[in-house]
């Protein structure tokens, strides 16, 4: 079983991870999918379907036998209480959303790191069976991701991955495509400005030696981008890939004896 201690590591000196999104609260299907040999499972809790009490069994089934994967959060908001809740419950990273600014970026780390480092507050709960407990071994074993996902990001991305103990920078490429101009949130007339952007941002994290991650719709996506020079990438989503295979079998099914 992966640790968060191995993960974290290995985040932060930017070796390659893939992960797996989940948007549905199936405590069932987190513990499949950890099994495939993923290195991260992500519960978004932004635009997900979790309650907290989803996120904490989810967290708990990721931890099953044979699992390869640790759990990571994408937390509702960058606020300490959704912050520290997610860690509490044994989320090896968080990944905060709309992350405008290094001050920003600074909120974020400061909600992960507990005193004088940080304002979390103690109460580790069901973490401490896996992570930490004792701050100075939970500050080397969770990690702390920041959205570039806004136009403001883009603008101050270079100061956001200088930020002192941010772990690395997280792509949202829907919000990020709105944000450079992007009819929808796959709009093609914007690809040029868009690769630009990513450019821009890879290098920003590459330059400050920190993690850059980046969403993906599929697995071929997700290689090309590693091969670009992100170094972790997840692809998406439970949700969206449950109602595809579902697809695409029956139209199998009713081609035959047609």
């Amino acid at each position: 079983m992966t640790t968060a201690a191995q993960f974290t590591s290995a985040l932060r000196n930017r070796q390659r991870l893939l992960g797996y999104w989940s948007l549905l609260d199936s405590p069932v299907a987190a513990e499949r999918l950890a099994q495939v040999g993923y290195d991260y499972l992500a519960f978004d809790a932004q635009h997900g379907l979790f309650g907290y009490q989803g996120l904490l069994n989810n967290l708990i089934a990721t931890d099953t036998r044979g699992s390869t994967a640790v759990g990571m959060v994408r937390v509702e908001a960058n606020d300490p209480t959704y912050i520290g809740r997610a860690l509490d419950a044994g989320a090896a990273a968080v990944i905060v959303p709309l992350v405008d600014t290094a001050r920003d970026a600074a909120a974020a780390v400061a909600a992960v790191r507990y005193p004088p480092h940080g304002r979390r507050s103690y109460g580790p709960m069901r973490a401490q069976l896996r992570i930490g407990p004792d701050p100075v071994d939970t500050h080397a074993q969770t990690a702390v991701l920041a959205m570039i996902e806004t136009a403001d990001g883009l603008a101050d991305v270079e100061e956001i991955c200088a930020t002192p103990g941010l772990d690395g920078i997280y792509v949202g490429p829907s919000d990020l495509r709105l944000a450079i101009g992007g009819r929808t949130s796959t709009d093609p007339e914007v690809a040029e400005e868009f690769e630009a952007a990513l450019a821009r941002i890879r290098n920003a994290a590459e330059a400050a030696g920190i993690a850059a991650g980046i969403h993906n719709a599929d697995g071929a996506s997700a290689a090309r981008r590693l091969d670009e020079g992100f170094t972790f990438a997840t692809v998406a989503a439970d949700v969206v890939h449950l109602q595809q295979a579902a697809a695409a079998h029956l139209a199998a099914a009713r081609s035959t004896g047609a």
